[in-house]
């Protein structure tokens, strides 16, 4: 059964990857428009909350170098199109084209992900190891949490935002992408979020 289940939110999160992906190309043209920012200023307005490299020093803000291009591409989509909905990011995508967007994900990617600079809590870090076992967050993540293709980096993010975003997946706050997510957490009480977080903010 466990297995069946993962099977299927694995494929519910892959359909929508393909519901971006034919959107964008559906709608993608054919070349920047003149009056279009370029790259380097788009970087540059992202940098206050995603650090000029793409590795946050706002605990808050998750850091964007280093994670798969579709991923960053369909969470940018998700904030255009308001199917996920933030007062920071969101009109922030408002006026990104198709390949605008495409260009941010494709230049985050070949950025140096963050890496690990403080040692763990051993009791957090074992008790969360043993939990990503259960909920076998390795399956989608990846073994070193790496992420591929629509599923996101989570190794070395902030502690802050990692807690954060497992909150909000468990009470349905993160609209766009969270079902998939939610039925691993809603079983989760505070603590094993907690340790969640902790052990994957630490993991090198």
């Amino acid at each position: 059964m466990a297995a069946e289940r993962w099977s299927e939110e694995a494929g519910r999160f892959a359909r929508l990857a393909m519901t971006v992906c034919m959107a964008l190309l559906a709608g993608a043209p054919a070349s920047r428009a003149a009056d279009a920012p370029p790259l380097e200023e788009r970087v540059a307005a992202c940098a206050g909350c995603h650090g000029e490299k793409g590795i946050s020093s706002m605990p808050e803000a998750p850091s964007l170098a280093g994670q798969p291009v579709l991923y960053t591409q369909m969470q940018l989509f998700l904030f255009r199109e308001g199917q996920r909905v933030n007062e920071i990011m969101s009109p922030m995508a408002q006026g990104l084209t198709d390949e605008e967007l495409t260009a941010l994900a494709e230049w985050y990617a070949t950025q140096p992900p963050p890496v690990v600079t403080k040692p763990p809590d051993p009791a957090l870090e074992a008790k969360g190891r043993a939990l990503a076992a259960t909920h076998r967050c390795g399956i989608c993540h990846l073994s070193d949490y790496s992420g591929r293709d629509q599923i996101p980096r989570i190794a070395a993010l902030s502690e802050l935002y990692l807690l954060k975003a497992l909150r909000d997946y468990k009470i349905g706050a993160r609209s766009g992408d969270g079902a998939q997510m939610a039925e691993v957490v809603v079983p989760l009480g505070e603590d094993d979020l907690r340790a969640l977080a902790h052990y994957v903010a630490h993991f090198k």
